[in-house]
């Protein structure tokens, strides 16, 4: 934070052109390509043989990559140079992409995606940082407010940019733009961005940390994405569980004694961050869940058959209901509160959610508008606030520690939600089909299986309202509406963070 005898410029200094361009094309391509990914999944399956449920860890393996990395990266850029692990980051995604789009079987394309995991989540907590110390006090703010808004844009984009790109170029035509973008990117951060360093930073990496969160979540999600093949009380399942509850309890004793934390576990003493991360978490999970599922059954011969285009387009009524009710979210939460606000936001969610389980073979698409539009608004009303919360109710030095937190529950959620879902659908549908069932009565009893999953996680998040009765919202600005823009794919802080160093 400034000091009192900073001067006026200090106090309030803009970003340079170089890093807001550098920081918020290269946030907006990382979130169109993760949004982009689902849609192209059938596409990939086709082209190269594989089957869908091997290639959900494009999306899962992605997510679970980013949980253990987004926090580990920023520390790197800490005490390294933001500027020079940022580039590294973009020169990442490049060679992610590259791989991908050459790939001729799924296992380069799933490996591509885990290192895109590392990439495009070095990059957007480098990319922040390096706006966070370039600029100050409002100058901070607009710059933290564009990036949030190049970030939204990105997210609700992408299944409709890789719609049209997989009729036009094939799947891979995304990954190739994608690479040139961020690959002008890196000469435009490397002659334009001043380096930068933290050096009140203790120099320990908390890599042991890192570790054992992919040793805690990659059996984990194994186990759910396995478990209708192997069995619940199956020895595989319960070693994969086995080894994730031993990871988590490594994890929580290396954090005791590291010198820099990954995750700072008294910040978890906190109620109304540890209400807004299980927050964030659920938004998180149901959002990504829901748009794997329909992205696949609109795209399903048995349910739509619909073209990725289509599939794309059909998928915009939920993005622009986040969208359209952005605005509206901070100042409902000031004037009711966040932590109804969040109430009542996961129990549009529950209902919107519940309304997709009595879907059949003779729905309509125009079916889908309604509960994909109101389950929409209840998790952009929930996911707002609370994204505010995670940084508005700590001390202003622990600001990044708490968005650290928050963007690893938001990539956990997203792979552990997936996974489960992704698991329900196939084995009801799976279920449904060996016992004859014609394939389109099997696929919506399917969709509709894992939509009660997804509703009952709702219903939970309704519980939250206990965590968060002590937090009163902030005064709307320009922030915390890109902030609750922002929400679904990353945290941004709705203050100032401390200046350049």
């Amino acid at each position: 934070m400034a000091s009192s005898t900073d001067s006026p410029s200090q106090v309030n200094r803009a970003a340079g052109l170089g890093v807001l361009l550098a920081a918020c094309v290269s946030a907006l391509v990382v979130n169109a390509n993760t949004s982009a990914v689902t849609i192209l999944l059938p596409a990939i399956s086709q082209d190269l043989g594989a089957s869908i449920d091997t290639l959900q860890w494009a999306v899962t393996g992605y997510m679970l990559v980013g949980a253990a990395v987004i926090v580990t990266s920023g520390a790197l850029g800490d005490v390294f140079g933001r500027r020079r692990i940022f580039l590294g980051g973009l020169v990442l995604f490049v060679l992610s992409c590259a791989l991908i789009a050459l790939s001729s079987a799924a296992g380069g394309v799933i490996a591509g995606r885990m290192i895109q995991g590392a990439a495009g989540s070095t990059i957007l907590a480098c990319g922040m940082s390096l706006l966070s110390v370039d600029s100050a006090g409002t100058g901070q703010m607009r710059a933290i407010t564009l990036w949030g808004a190049a970030s939204a844009i990105g997210a609700a984009a992408g299944p409709l940019i890789g719609g049209v790109l997989v009729g036009s170029t094939g799947w891979q035509g995304l990954f190739w733009i994608d690479a040139a973008i961020a690959a002008a990117c890196v000469p435009l951060t490397y002659f334009t961005v001043k380096e930068s360093r933290d050096p009140d930073r203790p120099r320990e990496i908390d890599l042991l940390g890192t570790v054992l969160v992919a040793v805690a979540l990659v059996p984990l999600v194994l186990a759910l994405s396995k478990s209708g093949t192997w069995g619940w009380i199956s020895v595989p399942t319960i070693a994969c569980l086995v080894v994730a509850v031993l990871g988590g309890f490594g994890f929580v004793l290396a954090e005791r004694r590291a010198k820099a934390p990954l995750v700072d576990l008294a910040l978890l003493r906190n109620r109304v961050l540890v209400g807004s991360t299980c927050a964030i978490l659920l938004v998180a999970g149901v959002i990504n869940a829901l748009m794997y599922l329909l992205s696949l059954y609109f795209q399903d011969p048995a349910g739509f058959g619909m073209t990725a285009l289509e599939a794309g387009l059909a998928t915009l009524p939920a993005a622009a209901a986040m969208i359209a009710i952005t605005p509206l979210i901070t100042p409902v939460a000031v004037k009711i509160g966040p932590r109804y606000a969040v109430a009542i936001g996961f129990g549009l969610s529950a209902a919107g959610c519940a309304a997709l389980v009595f879907v059949g073979p003779s729905w309509s698409y125009g079916a889908f508008v309604l509960p994909l539009i109101v389950l929409s608004i209840g998790l952009g009303l929930a996911n707002g606030p609370a994204s505010s919360a995670s940084t508005s109710a700590v001390d202003a030095d622990q600001v990044g520690q708490a968005s650290g937190i928050s963007n690893m529950a938001r990539y956990v959620g997203g792979s552990l939600a997936v996974a489960a879902a992704a698991t329900v659908s196939t084995a009801v549908s799976d279920g449904r089909t060996a016992a004859g069932e014609p394939a389109a009565d099997a696929l919506a009893a399917g969709l509709a299986g894992a939509a009660l999953l997804l509703a009952l996680m709702s219903a939970g998040g309704v519980a939250l309202v206990l965590l968060l009765r002590r937090h009163r919202a902030e005064p709307v600005t320009s922030v915390h509406l890109a902030a609750a823009a922002a929400a679904t794919s990353h945290t941004i802080p709705t203050r100032p963070l401390g200046g350049a160093r």
